[in-house]
């Protein structure tokens, strides 16, 4: 099937940044196959043809950070900085099980995908004895909802009585770690062109998890040829912790452990110092930058503008629900250029940086920028067509201004592998109703147990 999208101000994200102020891109089956200026060639003209005008066309956004099961856990130690709020959390998490975790998925996913998320990366570290298969819940609901899923096998092992964070309740043997680790990554991960669905090794944070199970865990990704993933100079706290504990910084901690490459993105690196940003540049290790979350619990604000600067791979990502309960990833363009201005200056990043950052930067973190993140013939038709004639936008000078400085553009359609999952704001392959209701009762069922 052959889809035109034409008439629309086509922001392609490519390496030189071209934009078509009204272009068409042609999509035939999952694959863009024609991008330009004006109309599209009359070799097309038996294809379905979407009129553009009056739309802002993008690639479809990438979410490089989240904790889907999260949604299940809204709204509490909304007061608290990051170590209280996981002390506060970690007794509800650790009841959870594959079920609840399948409705709480499906319901960040939606949200995602009604505000331009194509491409959603998890790091779920949770797993209680006897919960099921949690990662396949998780893949279960990306698949219904059509969108594509980067999947991790998280962990954590290092126990409050062995000087870690979490309760000694909710960690696993490093041992079974690795082994769930090697085992998600035979069942799950697809290493395909087109992949819905790739699995990386994600090993929590520096205070909860063992130097054995980061090191092996580095091991493992490498020989079985995945990712890896985990949480880097989030706050002050994690950076004290790894100070006092092991007499250096959480860069040089990871790096020691074989955790700087250009297969690692670590979340936040809010507290990253020159030295620290070298090494990412060097290594080619990518970040996922999580303005919301890192406000909600006052964690600080990364340094974006000289992470970009210095040519690290920076995607954007909401992070878990529990501390960011809008759980959408639209508006972290506009709260990511707000926060980095507030801090380093008016001209220290733009609509268009926070645009490249929220695609191809997203996609060069989870290591697809060959295939996802911009609009150029030969990728992959992940495509986000935004509204902006309506009464929120309609004049604006700049098309880009609308979804990065604006209220949220409605979302007219969102394809994913050229197919619409989003349609008129609404999502095409599920009812949203029920999702919802399921979603509240897993919920309160997850709050009854606690």
């Amino acid at each position: 099937m052959t889809t035109i999208i034409e008439g629309a101000h086509v922001a392609t994200v490519d390496a030189v940044g071209t934009e078509h102020p009204s272009g068409y891109v042609v999509i035939d089956g999952t694959r863009i196959v024609e991008v330009g200026e004006g109309s599209a060639p009359q070799q097309f003209r038996d294809a379905t043809r979407i009129d553009g005008s009056g739309h802002l066309l993008t690639p479809g956004l990438i979410n490089t950070h989240h904790h889907l099961y999260q949604w299940l856990t809204r709204g509490i130690a909304q007061d608290s900085i990051l170590f209280d709020w996981l002390v506060a959390l970690y007794p509800s998490w650790s009841l959870i099980d594959a079920d609840l975790v399948r409705a709480g998925a499906a319901g960040a996913m939606a949200v995602l995908a009604r505000s331009g998320c194509s491409t959603v990366a998890d790091h779920h570290y949770v797993f209680p004895q006897g919960a099921g298969d949690i990662i396949g819940g998780i893949a279960d609901a990306a698949s219904e909802l059509g969108l594509r899923l980067h999947a991790t096998r998280g962990s954590m092992d290092l126990g409050a009585s062995d000087g870690g964070l979490p309760p000694d309740f909710a960690v696993e043997t490093t041992d079974a770690a690795l082994q769930a680790s090697a085992d998600a990554v035979a069942r799950y991960h697809d290493p395909a062109f087109d992949s819905m669905l790739r699995i990386a090794i994600a090993p929590c944070s520096p205070f909860s998890v063992t130097s054995t199970l980061l090191s092996e865990s580095a091991v493992l990704a490498r020989r079985l040829g995945v990712r890896l993933h985990t949480h880097g100079s989030e706050t002050i706290e994690e950076d004290a912790f790894c100070r006092e504990r092991f007499g250096m910084g959480p860069t040089d901690y990871l790096e020691s452990l074989g955790w700087l490459g250009d297969d690692v993105w670590m979340a936040h690196c809010v507290h990253l110092g020159d030295d620290d940003i070298l090494k990412f540049a060097a290594t080619g290790t990518g970040v996922a930058h999580c303005p919301s979350s890192n406000a909600r619990l006052a964690a600080g604000i990364a340094p974006i503008p000289q992470l970009l600067r210095a040519g690290v791979p920076v995607g954007l990502g909401v992070d878990g629900a529990a501390s960011n309960e809008s759980g959408q990833l639209g508006t972290e363009l506009r709260n990511s250029l707000l926060v980095n201005r507030l801090r380093w200056g008016a001209d220290s990043i733009s609509g268009r940086d926070v645009l490249r950052i929220a695609t191809i930067g997203g996609a060069r973190v989870l290591g697809r920028e060959a295939e996802i993140g911009s609009i150029e013939p030969g990728k992959l038709a992940d495509l986000a067509l935004w509204k902006i004639d309506g009464v929120e936008h309609a004049g604006i000078a700049d098309p880009v201004a609308a979804l990065a400085l604006a209220s949220l553009p409605p979302l007219a359609r969102l394809f994913v592998n050229g197919r619409v999952v989003v349609e008129d704001g609404r999502l095409t392959r599920v009812d949203e109703s029920a999702l919802a209701r399921d979603a509240a009762r897993a919920s309160a069922a997850l709050a009854e147990r606690d």
